[in-house]
């Protein structure tokens, strides 16, 4: 393993035991800008009652407003831990390089963080009883993409 890689886990999981100091859940992350400027999360879940506000999250979104971009190409996540499907798409939906992550999900389910029912879901392998969602079309259900596509000064993603 290089060593950089370790010392940015290694990091990631100090962050992680000094948040649940600070009565945040015990996970940390950190995104390594393409420049090599770092930038840190915890869980923040139970602290701000926003249950999106998952280390990884907070890091990636902290990486974006600093650098100007939602675009983090080039850039790598490292996480305490195995990330849930949340972080996952966070770290998709931002164009992150790479992940790479300390603990797993069993770990973490050992700790009481078991989101094995996510992954099934996502995996459509789960219970729809976990949380319905239906298509339900309306008249106007594809005005937004049209407004878009007609839209001369969009920003591509």
């Amino acid at each position: 393993m290089d060593d950089k890689i370790a010392e940015y886990l290694t990091h990631a999981v100090e962050l992680a035991v000094r948040n649940v100091d600070a009565q945040g859940g015990p996970f940390g992350a950190i995104v390594v800008a393409a420049d090599g400027r770092v930038f840190e999360g915890t869980n923040r879940v139970t602290a701000n009652n926003d249950p999106t506000a998952h280390a990884e999250v907070v890091a990636i979104r902290r990486a974006c407003q600093e650098l100007g971009t939602f675009n983090l190409d080039g850039a790598s996540l490292y996480s305490s831990c195995e990330p849930c499907p949340l972080c996952l798409s966070a770290a998709l939906w931002s164009r992150l390089d790479r992940v790479y992550f300390a603990a797993d999900r069993h770990d973490a389910a050992r700790a009481g963080f078991d989101d094995a029912a996510f992954y099934d879901y996502i995996m459509g392998r789960g219970q729809e009883a976990l949380m319905p969602v239906s298509q339900i079309t309306v008249p106007t259900s594809q005005e937004p993409f049209r407004s878009w596509e007609q839209l001369d000064a969009k920003t591509e993603y």
